[in-house]
């Protein structure tokens, strides 16, 4: 069985048959089914190296657990009909929260990873008057949704910018608006307003995190994630694993400096020329709806000068940080994703790749440049993935991959 997007050998979740470890078993089952879809017994058993016997155990008790459940028989193929196996939709829910500069996003999420419902709260700027009574309100309308399935909940996950007061200038915002968040710990803050156990990642490594369990990075091991948001942002996979740095800010892309040869001007951020804002205020100020930036009419006849002034500016700067990143980590691939239209995300693609054919690679290897899978809910999902991976996949390694085996 080939994972998905790639021709590699089998990926392996490996567990183990040793007395006391019924639990993190029981993980690495429903993780290898989480990768890999509905499965067989006897494929989760090669999947994991675990005993038939142990396999069926495991698979018997989560299916009373609630947590998985029998497919429909698959007949037509050499050998004895087989039944899969896959995770019950509703054996759990998590919160996804997804506190960005310039929209809150709430939204529940099923033990089979779809989103149940969504919501979100728009404004200019992330001021915590009013964001915090908004999240209240459309965290009673998720509960309100949910209705008895609301005792499933096992977790909220928080998808932030590690510095929500940061930038003021930049976004046009008051001068005490921002202030409060330089004291405000907003893991801390839901975990009171909601009662439930928190997780907490910087919003572009939650949006990687929702890209590498499902979307590219099933089959890539070795990718920067790049999100084009109000600022552009990222997340790095290294050996397959999110790689979140001692500071939880690996990936911050947005804070590559531009140069542009003066050493007199003040050197300028890649988010300065590459985030969505900075089209938004084109749009502005030629008097267009600053949200167009982020649907189809950024792409219509009316508007599209104003939107490839922006790409000029932005794909030569995508590709100058690329360049840079992929000379230092050897990098597969860049996945490049965002809250823009899917044309939009393929023209950022096709432009940049147009500016890095005319880049000298000798003594680099050149990455592939992919389509994201997941577009606008990239944050707040990789955020509602991170309270399940907590409960349920193997307690040693968050965001566990499974190890490439040749021969199999």
């Amino acid at each position: 069985m080939e994972t998905i997007g790639t021709r590699s050998p089998l990926k392996r979740t490996v567990g183990s048959n040793q007395v006391g470890m019924r639990q993190f078993n029981e993980r690495i089952v429903l993780q290898a089914i989480r990768l890999h879809g509905p499965l067989p017994k006897a494929d989760v058993g090669r999947l994991t190296r675990l005993s038939m016997q142990t396999v069926s155990m495991i698979v018997d008790r989560l299916i009373d657990d609630g947590l998985l459940e029998k497919q429909a028989r698959v007949r037509g193929r050499i050998g004895q009909p087989s039944v899969p196996i896959a995770l019950r939709a509703d054996g759990a829910y998590t919160i996804g929260i997804k506190v960005g500069r310039r929209s809150l996003d709430v939204l529940a999420m099923d033990f089979a990873g779809h989103v149940v419902c969504r919501d979100v709260f728009d404004y200019a700027y992330p001021d915590p008057r009013t964001l915090f009574p908004a999240l209240e309100s459309k965290l009673a309308r998720v509960n309100q949704t949910l209705g008895a399935k609301a005792n499933k909940v096992v977790g909220v996950g928080v998808a932030a910018p590690l510095w929500l007061g940061g930038w003021r200038d930049f976004l046009g915002a008051p001068q005490d608006a921002l202030e409060a968040w330089h004291e405000i710990d907003l893991r801390s803050r839901i975990a009171t307003m909601t009662g439930l156990p928190v997780e907490f990642a910087k919003d572009t490594t939650a949006a990687c995190a929702a890209e590498l369990v499902m979307g590219q990075g099933r089959g890539i091991h070795n990718f920067l994630y790049l999100f084009v948001g109000t600022f552009i942002g990222g997340g790095l996979v290294i050996d397959g694993r999110l790689h979140a740095g001692p500071h939880d800010n690996a990936g911050a892309v947005g804070s590559i400096p531009l140069r542009d040869g003066s050493a007199r001007k003040p050197s300028r951020q890649l988010l300065h020329a590459a985030s969505g804002f900075v089209l938004e205020r084109l749009l502005s100020d030629a008097g267009a709806p600053s949200a167009a930036a982020h649907d189809h009419r950024a792409l219509s006849p009316e508007l599209w000068r104003l939107t490839e002034q922006w790409l000029d500016t932005a794909c030569p700067a995508i590709a100058s940080a690329l360049t840079n990143a992929a000379a230092l980590l050897d990098l597969e691939a860049v996945v490049i994703d965002g809250e823009l239209d899917r044309q939009l995300v393929r023209e950022i693609i096709r432009r940049t790749e147009r500016v890095l054919d005319r880049f000298e690679w000798e003594g680099m290897v050149r990455p592939q440049l992919l389509e994201g899978t997941i577009g606008a809910d990239a944050r707040a999902m990789g955020g509602a993935i991170l309270p399940l991976y907590a409960h349920f996949a193997p307690v040693h390694e968050l965001f566990l991959k499974p190890a490439t085996e040749a021969g199999y």
